[in-house]
């Protein structure tokens, strides 16, 4: 996941929370979270990337609309993000 750009795996993060986003889904969620408006020439090509990488899989909910969901490597990095990233800021008492 060392590789992916922040927005790409904030994308990641959104695609587990919701569970088989479509991309119109996940354009949303990253807007609320940047409080911007997310274009689809950013998106897509970003959502592509993931898809690429091994860490999403894209399917189709209909003839004009893809979804996305986790593949079990994707689940892992995910893992293994949250796991590093517990060892800093997880503080006792």
């Amino acid at each position: 996941m060392e590789d992916l750009t922040a927005f790409q795996r904030d994308a990641l993060y959104i695609i587990a929370g919701l569970g088989e986003p479509h991309g119109l889904a996940i354009k949303d969620e990253l807007e609320q979270y940047y409080d911007k408006e997310i274009h689809h020439g950013r998106l897509y090509p970003n959502l592509d990337t993931l898809v690429e990488k091994g860490l999403v899989k894209k399917g189709k909910h209909d003839n004009r609309t893809n979804s996305y969901s986790l593949t079990q490597r994707g689940r892992r990095e995910i893992d293994a993000r949250c796991e590093w990233e517990d060892q800093y800021t997880s503080f006792s008492g």
